[in-house]
């Protein structure tokens, strides 16, 4: 017994020493790169590893993304991210980078790593500043401004080196410089006296260091960086404690699939423009050419509500034009007053008309109306309308309303040579060629976006905040936001009463600095007071159009953003306007560098709604993940955004929501009282009854989710009978429970297995369908699409056939997944050609297949019509010579 016991102690006496050893701090390198850093890193990397051998602590090294996790991050002291750039992590890996700081986590950034995630704000504060520009690589001077800290501690005050030197924007006010540069030193500064190079700060619960050095190869070999270097790691690492995730705040994002889309109707829809969600859960709808829809909750039928007789094509040529039912919403106290508001123009005067209408049951009724507002409406030629309703927390309306001019050169007459930038001509015969009128005219409501209040009899007073105080010469007292081009949805924040709006912007494709101005921006805008935003003066970041004088194609001077003058002749308000306000959001036809993750092609930005879950029931609201977002939206590119806001209201943080769900051009997004997300569906079609458009809810499943079921294959898709064939699904469980499967044969059979495999004989000659349904143990289930068996088809010419069906099929699904659709039909004009009437105009050669490439990746104009084919720089040959065979399939 004493034996064992003395045994005991000795085991206790080890163990407790045991304890006491440190552990060694472990960091991680990130190597991803979209840039050209590769070969520094290739150096850099080992070189880090070395540091780590030589200092007492573990390195691993990864450039995948997907080790940016909770799960991963916890087992290290430290992150560095190393020449990294461009938009590197999804929107998963940044929540969990953030959970990684909060808990008391560590950042080291090197060179590039200013270089990268534009769009995600939290990122620039992690690192310090962004990268701005930078000249050729030089020698300079480095001063040493702080030696008490490890990075710099030994060095001397001037640190003379060659390296990439960066110049910086959004610099932050908390970091602590330890390095600058003298830029009297090189060539190529940019951030004067005060340019740091090499900086830590306390972030969060834990610490970071930058340093800007580090591109070359050379440096990677040379002992003074290399001393700097693991300076900042080791302060990095600091004393190795413990993460404490009790302390993170951001809420990890939820899987995809755990928000379902649920199709509430379908294909019976006519160019829905505006939707509100009901008390109830009823929907109204408004269609542009008059009828106002009536989605039923409790039959889920559609039926007709209203009918307003309204002006929605030119007289001139019977084509379509804008105009129309424009918006519509309810007032805030519909359950009690049954009110409706709409924004339409009527049929019989030049005008768009704000009224109320009181609704009976489950109608409209027209004599109830009392009109509002209404301002002129210069019609005969596109475009412009705007239209969207909206209240603010305190009952007050906004009103969207479009500039009510014509990007076109009108027919007959001499093109004015502004097509696509913007458009200032003041001549007597282009009127509506001249958006200073409208939209730069203070004493006009035409681009505008108005706020009112109305009272119960129709009336309305004007709120306080307004641009301009009643009474103000010159001026409209109606107005809060001036400067807008196409303001399609708007949406206002009801806590705040922030207002939010897309802009729908210009067409062209290159900047014309020195003759006309920037290229065309689509701009998502908030608005925390009233203000100036820029139309027809400046788009985007306050991007400055020149003064154009049509008859000479002389250009002035571009106008400035601080001090904007109206100086056109049909201009009837106030010649100086406000300094104009930049853009939230802001991206061309091509990929933005400053908001990369919204791609390219394109572009009808729209404004969803701000999100607060403590507004709605907890039973049926979506995610505390949801709170305090700001949704945004596109028509065309079919991408839905959350946005983050700082406490201030600047943007944190872009991030793409339902990624992977295909949406048919969302052209409304509503909070229902439920706290439900619902999205209206303009279809894949303009001025059409599309069979895809309808109105969706976004429902978020918290508990078990149904499997994700790819399509069948089969070993053998077609051969003479009987054909035996090995099918195969690929199925996966999101919570990893067992499944089965059961297999619809397309001839009447079906098959359980438990495994996502059946071999089966065809006897009959025939075309088969096959697909299958999984089901997992809680009984929830997912159907495959359909694979086809030719059974009997055992021709010669089978095989070319086959191979030919399914590359044009690739054709097809790069057009479905891109933006083409929403200007194009396979048998049917939109605003552009149909495919049919392309695959009919050219011939099948070598001369055509190029100038078609062209065309899908630069855009196009003037061959088919007068709107803009957006370009798509980013496709890849290959598979635009693909789209281009598809076309030519179609003859």
């Amino acid at each position: 017994m004493r034996l064992k016991i003395t045994l005991l102690l000795a085991l206790c006496v080890v163990l407790f020493n045991f304890s006491k050893i440190p552990v060694k701090p472990r960091i991680l390198v990130f190597t991803k790169t979209s840039g050209y850093h590769h070969e520094s890193i290739a150096v850099g990397a080992p070189a880090i590893m070395k540091l780590g051998t030589e200092n007492g602590f573990l390195v691993d090294t990864t450039s995948d993304a997907a080790k940016i996790t909770e799960s991963n991050l916890s087992k290290y002291s430290a992150l560095v991210f190393l020449n990294t750039t461009g938009y590197m992590l999804n929107n998963y890996q940044q929540a969990d980078l953030e959970r990684y700081m909060q808990a008391g986590g560590n950042f080291v950034g090197v060179h590039a790593a200013a270089d990268a995630e534009y769009d995600w704000k939290y990122y620039g504060r992690l690192v310090g500043a962004y990268f701005l520009s930078h000249p050729e690589q030089q020698e300079a001077n480095l001063k040493i401004v702080d030696k008490n800290h490890p990075s710099t501690k030994g060095m001397p005050d001037v640190w003379r080196r060659k390296d990439e030197w960066y110049n910086y924007k959004m610099i932050s006010n908390k970091i602590h410089v330890l390095v600058k540069i003298d830029e009297s030193s090189y060539k190529g500064g940019a951030n004067g006296d005060n340019h740091p190079m090499a900086w830590y700060q306390n972030f969060e619960n834990g610490r970071s260091f930058y340093t800007e050095m580090g591109h070359t190869n050379e440096s990677y070999s040379d002992p003074v960086y290399l001393k700097h270097l693991l300076g900042g790691i080791q302060y990095a690492i600091g004393d190795n404690k413990k993460l404490d995730y009790s302390k993170a705040t951001t809420v990890r994002v939820p899987e995809e699939n755990r928000f379902v889309k649920t199709q509430l109707n379908e294909g019976t829809l006519f160019e829905p423009t505006e939707m509100s969600i009901l008390p109830n859960l009823d929907i109204l709808v408004a269609q542009r050419r008059g009828e106002i829809m009536l989605y039923k909750h409790d039959t889920k039928k559609m039926k007709q509500a209203g009918f307003l007789d309204v002006y929605w094509k030119t007289h001139t040529k019977g084509v379509n034009a804008e105009e129309g039912v424009l918006g519509l919403k309810t007032d805030p106290d519909f359950a009690k007053n049954h009110w409706v508001y709409v924004f339409y123009s009527p049929s019989d005067t030049s005008v768009n008309r704000l009224s109320r209408f009181t609704m009976t049951g489950d109608t409209i009724d027209n004599k109830s109306e009392k009109v509002i507002l209404q301002f002129y409406s210069q019609r005969e030629i596109c475009c412009h309308t705007g239209g969207s309703i909206a209240f603010g927390p305190d009952r007050t309306l906004f009103l969207s309303a479009g500039d009510n001019s014509t990007p076109f050169d009108e027919p007959g007459k001499k093109a004015y040579n502004t097509h696509a930038f913007a458009p200032l001509d003041d001549r007597p015969e282009f009127l509506n060629h001249d958006a200073r009128r409208s939209a730069g005219n203070t004493n006009d409501l035409r681009g505008k976006i108005l706020r009112i209040k109305v009272k119960d009899d129709g009336t309305y007073s004007i709120p306080e905040g307004n641009l301009f105080k009643p009474g103000t010469e010159k001026t409209r007292p109606e107005i809060y936001v001036m400067g807008d081009r196409n303001p399609y949805r708007i949406s206002v924040d009801q806590k705040n009463g922030f207002l939010y709006w897309g802009e729908v912007g210009p067409d062209a494709q290159n900047d014309s600095l020195e003759t006309r101005g920037p290229r065309g921006y689509d701009e998502f805008n908030q608005a925390r007071k009233a203000g100036f935003f820029g139309w027809p003066l400046f788009v985007g970041n306050n991007y400055p159009y020149r003064p154009y004088d049509y008859a000479t194609g002389k250009s002035g001077a571009p106008f400035d953003p601080m001090h904007p003058i109206n100086d056109s002749k049909n201009n009837t308000g106030l010649r100086e306007l406000p300094p104009a306000q930049p853009a939230f959001i802001w991206y061309p036809y091509a990929a933005s560098p400053d908001f990369p993750q919204v791609g390219s092609g394109g572009r009808n930005a729209m404004a969803g709604p701000a999100y607060y879950t403590d507004m709605f029931p907890k039973a049926t609201r979506m995610p505390d993940y949801f709170d305090k977002k700001v949704v945004f939206y596109d028509w065309i590119r079919g991408f839905i955004k959350l946005l983050t806001l700082q406490p201030n209201g600047d943007l944190d943080k872009m991030e793409p929501f339902m990624a992977n769900t295909k949406f048919h051009n969302p052209i409304d997004m509503e909070t229902g009282p439920d706290g439900k997300i619902y999205v209206l569906e303009y279809g894949s079609g303009w001025f059409a009854k599309n069979k895809d458009a309808g109105i969706l809810r976004i429902d978020y499943n918290s508990g078990n989710r149904a499997p994700v079921v790819a399509a069948v294959t089969s070993s053998k898709g077609y051969g003479a009978v009987p054909l035996t064939t090995v099918l195969t699904v690929k199925a996966t469980d999101p919570e990893k429970n067992k499944m089965s499967y059961v297999w619809n044969l397309g001839n009447g059979v079906t098959k359980t297995t438990t495994l996502p495999k059946l071999t089966y004989t065809f006897t009959k000659k025939g075309n088969y369908n096959v697909s299958v349904v999984a089901k997992d143990e809680e009984g929830a289930t997912s159907e495959s699409k359909t694979a086809s068996i030719l059974a009997g088809q055992d021709s010669p010419d089978m095989k070319a056939k086959v191979a030919a069906i399914k590359a044009n099929a690739a054709g097809k699904a790069l057009v479905m997944s891109l933006d083409c659709a929403a200007c194009h039909k396979v048998n049917e004009k939109s605003v552009g050609p149909a495919f049919t009437d392309v695959a009919k105009k050219y011939p099948n050669n070598a001369a055509s297949t190029a100038h078609l490439m062209k065309k899908i990746v630069t855009g196009g104009h003037g061959v088919w019509g007068d709107v803009d084919m957006p370009a798509h720089p980013n496709l890849k040959p290959a598979d635009t010579k693909k789209i281009v065979n598809w076309i030519y399939s179609l003859k």
